[in-house]
């Protein structure tokens, strides 16, 4: 039976002493590592990406706590099935303790109700709680259970801890170590590379390599770089266009563009697209980004950005991925500024929030003659009727008169040379008389 098990399943650590990797939370200093091995655990909310170890600190846990120790899984279990711990766990001939743990694999999948039916018993303690999820918690689980519960980040395991995980996988009997392999630690950490801080698909690759290999005359399995990468196939993705890594790769993507590294940007772009991230999504937040990092500092890069957002529209994977590319780098090397942005912002906040007055009556429109003789339009100045196509008048309405919401400082000198209005013109030619 054990031997039918997969290698990713008999390899699970029993002791902390076994666990490999996340040492930020399971040193001996750190707080989680005391409170297992003292037995006094509090509800706890695990997340990270998939192999990072969810499942085996849980097990860990089940094989340290003298609590009895339930384990659901939510995508198949429902409100009858924590009834039924609860019910256990409060019957004092099952359970003399009167306290369980509930391990929910995947709580995410829990809707609210079912979240809800375990917040009375995780208040009043008699279940300790500990949740695994791939997603964000703070948006996927109910706001109550987060805030009773430690909410505890493990991290992709590293290429050294996978590699240790694998050494410990071919030597020892629950692992492969009755197969007589031999394989360089050179190929062992290509593997480690090649499954990107999934250890569940080093693992996995492993055994493929191992129970797909004849052994060789000198009764050995030997284990290539080509076996090996033939049995993982390529490098694992970690990208989820669906989930939390959609959010975190598109804001390092836009913030790489806004921080003009194109190196950084054309990165964020190809993780992108490898997950599948729809190639239209992307084209608009160049575009956006093009107006509002970038904006009058280089007014053509938003012309170059909606010009590759329509072209990826027209033509599509895979060639878009150029066309992509071309306008991220663009948008990243050139010169920024968010004076539009900031002048629209804080247009806005004053029209909701004060009184900003009225249009003032000789830049109102006139279409019938009898509002003229109600003063609209009356004494405005077209200015195509002055030298420069400029004439000094009102347009902010009285109560709003001096207000500045564009501040073209920002603006490189080279630039607002090209984009300077008529307005700046004459500013800077009274100046010169003066």
């Amino acid at each position: 039976m054990k031997a039918n098990e997969p290698l990713a399943f008999r390899m699970r650590p029993k002791t902390l002493d076994d666990y490999v990797g996340q040492e930020h939370v399971l040193a001996k200093d750190k707080v989680l590592y005391r409170t297992i091995k003292a037995d006094r655990l509090s509800s706890i909310i695990l997340f990270g990406p998939p192999g990072c170890g969810k499942t085996s600190l849980a097990r860990v846990i089940s094989e340290t706590t003298k609590y009895k120790f339930y384990k659901i899984n939510a995508v198949t279990a429902g409100v009858a099935d924590i009834k039924r711990v609860i019910e256990e766990t409060k019957n004092f001939m099952l359970n003399p303790t009167g306290k369980s743990i509930l391990f929910i694999d995947e709580i995410h999948r829990f809707n609210k109700l079912q979240q809800d039916a375990l917040l009375p018993y995780v208040e009043n303690g008699t279940i300790i709680l500990i949740g695994a999820t791939t997603e964000n918690p703070y948006f996927e689980v109910n706001k109550a259970l987060i805030s009773r519960s430690m909410v505890i980040k493990l991290n992709p395991l590293t290429e050294e801890n996978i590699f240790q995980i694998l050494k410990n996988a071919i030597t020892k009997k629950e692992g492969l170590g009755e197969y007589n392999i031999k394989i360089d630690d050179s190929t062992l950490r290509k593997l480690a590379v090649i499954s990107n801080g999934d250890v569940r698909t080093a693992l996995n690759g492993l055994e493929v390599a191992t129970l797909t290999t004849a052994m060789s005359e000198d009764g050995y399995i030997h284990l290539t770089d080509d076996i090996i990468k033939n049995s993982v196939q390529e490098r694992k993705a970690v990208f989820d266009k669906n989930g939390e890594e959609h959010y975190d790769n598109i804001s390092a993507f836009i913030k790489s563009m806004r921080g003009s590294d194109p190196d950084a940007a054309v990165f964020y772009l190809a993780r992108a697209l490898n997950g599948g991230e729809d190639p239209m999504f992307l084209a608009r937040r160049i575009t956006i980004c093009a107006s509002e990092d970038v904006g009058m500092a280089n007014p053509n890069a938003l012309v170059v950005a909606n010009s590759a957002m329509q072209a990826v529209h027209m033509i599509g994977m895979p060639e878009a991925r150029i066309l992509l590319a071309e306008a991220a780098v663009y948008v990243a090397t050139s010169p920024k500024s968010n004076a539009s942005y900031m002048a629209i912002n804080k247009a806005l906040e004053d029209v909701k929030n004060k009184d900003t007055g009225e249009v003032p009556m000789h830049i109102r429109n006139a279409p019938i003659e009898q509002m003229k003789n109600l003063g609209y339009h009356e004494g405005y100045l077209y200015p195509h009727d002055f030298p420069g196509h400029y004439v000094e008048q009102q347009y902010l309405p009285d109560k709003m008169v001096g207000t500045k919401y564009y501040d073209d400082s920002d603006i490189p000198e080279k630039v607002e040379k090209q984009i300077k209005g008529p307005r700046k013109v004459k500013k800077e030619e009274k100046q010169n008389k003066n």
